[in-house]
């Protein structure tokens, strides 16, 4: 393994087996899991209804690839396309949202004749030579070589930077004023396309005003240019108030393509690209994809998709978040060590600062360890690597989001406590 392989934990976990919103490590130690594999067991562990498909799928045909029809395929691909809200949509199912973003990519500067990007500081879109070249987080780009040109605007973080303190409409403006500005600065037209998280992930679940991208759309269409929306985290319900995040920022319509991944599959390598018909067809050369569409991921992503439809998890991820925000805010009230917390639905953040208020890696590595010691799993990201995040199966119960947040208020008293003793002469 690469000595550059992200490992949580000084001593790293090793899971074996899982069920609903828990897993077992090799020990036999039982977890509360409020990350699910990086957003990625969206319904929950071990569903039947996903197992009972990939096996009954198995037993038929693992693989064919893009270059023969199969009906999950066809079936998953007419149900997202419906759902997606962008009108004479085209699907093409990938294997992952690294690949699906890098898809939607190379379909914007096809169609534009361009290399130019938009992206926003502190966003974070995969790890492949395009994806970490257009990737605003430092701690996830290793290399400034890129195929593209990208151009970095404001808006991504509504609690720092120079606009923090405007209120959202003044912070509004202040961003669109920031794209013209930018605009300006490069050739009429030559922009070939803005991709943008809803909320960013990798970034430590922050986001911009509702509104802020319909701003931007106004702006983008006068000259033609693309809007992608990164959904590889936000989608399928899991912030509560819509299906999508680009629905909250829908004022000027929905996205010209958008980037999915991760939940849809719960726990299968599932990724793709929806894009309305003139831009999906602009390619004029063959493409496929060898393991995108696979049979097995398909009728996985398929039954995780009814599933979540059917027992309103969407629904579920708005009531269940909502207390369990609320419930980390009143710890959070009491605790200096917590500076934030954000999110809506089941997508939560956490800002930890050491006591001078600055960001805090450190605080945020004792919070990591110290909730997987009680028995709950957490993320963490933000530029610093100084934000907690949460973001359970959506199927979660009030009971253990209530249990989840007890646990995680036992570990941020003793970072706390930590923090307060290193700061002592």
């Amino acid at each position: 393994m690469p000595d550059w392989l992200a490992l949580y934990y000084r001593d790293p976990l090793e899971i074996t087996h899982g069920e609903g919103r828990h897993v077992w490590d090799a020990d036999g130690n039982r977890y509360l899991d409020f990350f699910g594999g990086i957003l990625t067991t969206m319904t929950a562990h071990a569903l039947p209804e996903v197992t009972k498909a990939v096996s009954e799928q198995a037993g038929r045909i693992i693989h064919s690839s893009t270059l023969y029809l199969n009906r999950p395929m066809v079936d998953l691909a007419e149900r997202i396309a419906a759902l997606s809200g962008i009108p004479d949509a085209r699907v093409f199912f990938t294997t992952s949202g690294t690949e699906a973003n890098d898809a939607a990519l190379l379909l914007a500067t096809a169609y534009r004749r361009s290399n130019q990007i938009l992206a926003m500081r502190n966003s974070y879109h995969g790890r492949s030579f395009s994806t970490v070249g257009i990737t605003g987080n430092s701690s996830w780009s290793p290399t400034t070589l890129s195929p593209l040109q990208t151009l970095y605007l404001h808006g991504g973080i509504r609690t720092r930077g120079p606009f923090a303190e405007l209120s959202d409409a003044e912070f509004i403006a202040a961003c669109v004023a920031d794209l013209e500005d930018m605009l300006a600065q490069v050739q009429h037209g030559s922009v070939a396309a803005l991709i943008a998280e809803p909320v960013q992930g990798v970034g430590g679940f922050t986001a911009p005003p509702d509104g802020l991208f319909a701003a931007f759309r106004d702006v983008l269409q006068r000259q033609g240019i693309l809007w992608i929306s990164d959904e590889v985290q936000t989608g399928w319900g899991r912030t509560g108030e819509h299906f999508w995040g680009w629905q909250a920022h829908g004022a000027s319509g929905p996205p010209d393509m958008l980037t999915f991944a991760k939940g849809i599959g719960n726990g299968m390598s599932i990724g793709g690209v929806v894009a309305r018909a003139e831009v999906m067809n602009s390619l004029d050369a063959n493409s496929i994809s060898t393991f995108g569409g696979s049979p097995v991921t398909m009728a996985a992503g398929l039954a995780n998709l009814t599933y979540l439809l059917e027992h309103d998890l969407q629904g579920n991820a708005r009531r269940v978040g909502g207390l369990l925000i609320e419930r980390l805010r009143a710890v959070a009230a009491g605790l200096p060590v917590v500076r934030e917390v954000r999110g809506r639905g089941l997508m939560i953040g956490l800002e930890l600062t050491d006591i001078d208020g600055a960001p805090s890696a450190h605080a945020a590595g004792l919070a990591l360890e110290y909730a997987r010691e009680n028995g709950l799993l957490i993320g963490k990201g933000g530029r610093e690597g100084h934000s907690l995040r949460v973001a359970p199966p959506l199927s979660l119960s009030v009971a253990e989001a209530e249990e989840g947040a007890a646990l995680l208020e036992d570990a941020l008293r003793r970072v706390q406590a930590d923090m307060e003793k290193e700061r002592r002469p």
